[in-house]
C-alpha cells in the first residue's frame, strides 16, 4: 500500500519510493541519506504533531507536514527487518 509520509503512524515503517519537494528540499534529503528506496520511520511527534521526527539510516531528522506529504511512500509490516 502507498501513502504520503505524513500519514505513517508512529513507529509504522515504510519505504521511500518517490520525493517531490521542492528542489532545495530535496537537495538536503539526498544529502542527509534519504534516497529511494530507504526504510523510514516516524518515531516521535511533537506536542501539536508538526513536525515529527523520523529514523532513517541511523539518522532522525525532524521533517515538516507540508515536506512530508510531498514523500510516497510504500507501507511495510512492522515485523521487517530493514
Amino acid at each position: 500500500m502507498f501513502t504520503t509520509l505524513n500519514n505513517l503512524k508512529l513507529n509504522e515503517k515504510g519505504i521511500v519510493k518517490k520525493i517531490s519537494c521542492d528542489d532545495r528540499i530535496t537537495r538536503r534529503l539526498y544529502d542527509l541519506g534519504l534516497l529511494e528506496n530507504t526504510f523510514i520511520s516516524p518515531i516521535f511527534a511533537s506536542p501539536f504533531g508538526d513536525p515529527r521526527a523520523y529514523e532513517f539510516r541511523g539518522n532522525i531528522i525532524a521533517i515538516r507536514d507540508d515536506d512530508a506529504y510531498n514523500i510516497v511512500v510504500e507501507v511495510k509490516e512492522n515485523g521487517l527487518n530493514n
